[in-house]
């Protein structure tokens, strides 16, 4: 099924009113270009660059939706300053999927014009054959130099800086220049630091268990779009608290219901 960053957030933020202006930017291959127009018949407006192929993971789950295995079948072309910079927004979401999809540059680039928000995900995965391997964040330091908001789970936070305190860790991405560090905990909740304060948002029990690919993007779509309403860092963790649980009981992204 279509998944990824690009699917789960543009899907999520579109079955919530539209009291925000959103628009994806994508790249695919010609494999994905009915998906491209199913998208747009949805209502979603989508700026859509060519690629040799799109991305293809295949992720598997064990009886902990907490965990899982990865492998990549395909992989996309990273994006380019010249397809950035006619780009316009208040904030750029970057959901980057694999270690090169926005090089530092295209970041700086994009810095210029607007908030910059990144999911860490991407940046600590390389592919290898089929095969994808954890790997260390090169240029973390100059990154997170342009970073407003940054996005990371419990197992990313402990590959970047080798604790297992989401505290520890807000504080040391903190001091790199990031304004909001957002910690995703699974179902122990999520952990938020901004203006110096720590944030504990609880996680919502879901009535049922069904699909937990593309939570942490939908987590992603629910604090953006509440904080591009002007709510306060509480109210927004809860709204996207509360989407991650709406979302996690049933197959594909969140539905609005």
């Amino acid at each position: 099924m279509s998944g990824g960053t690009a699917f789960y957030m543009a899907y999520g933020i579109n079955n919530l009113p539209h009291d925000i202006a959103f628009q994806l930017v994508t790249k695919v291959g010609p494999e994905s270009y009915e998906e491209v127009d199913r998208m747009r018949q949805a209502g979603i407006d989508v700026v859509c660059y060519d690629s040799a192929k799109s991305v293809y993971f295949e992720n598997r789950y064990g009886i902990d939706s907490n965990q899982r295995t990865q492998r990549v079948l395909a992989k996309a072309d990273p994006f380019t300053i010249e397809e950035v910079l006619p780009l316009e927004a208040k904030v750029f979401h970057l959901g980057s999927l694999l270690a090169d999809d926005f090089p530092v540059e295209v970041v700086k680039a994009l810095a210029e014009k607007g908030r910059i928000s990144i999911d860490v995900q991407g940046y600590l995965r390389e592919v290898r054959g089929e095969k994808v391997y954890a790997v260390k964040w090169n240029d973390m330091e100059e990154i997170l130099a342009y970073t407003d908001i940054l996005k990371l789970n419990e197992h990313e936070m402990e590959m970047i800086t080798n604790s297992k305190d989401p505290r520890t860790v807000a504080l040391q991405m903190a001091s790199y220049g990031v304004r909001e560090v957002v910690i995703t905990l699974g179902s122990f909740g999520s952990l938020i630091y901004a203006d110096k304060q720590f944030y504990e948002i609880p996680a919502y029990e879901p009535r049922q268990v069904v699909d937990a690919t593309g939570c942490g993007d939908t987590y992603s779509a629910g604090y953006l779009y509440m904080r591009s309403l002007g709510a306060d860092i509480e109210a927004s963790g809860k709204f996207a608290a509360a989407m991650c649980t709406s979302k996690l009981e049933h197959n594909g992204p969140y539905d609005g219901k």
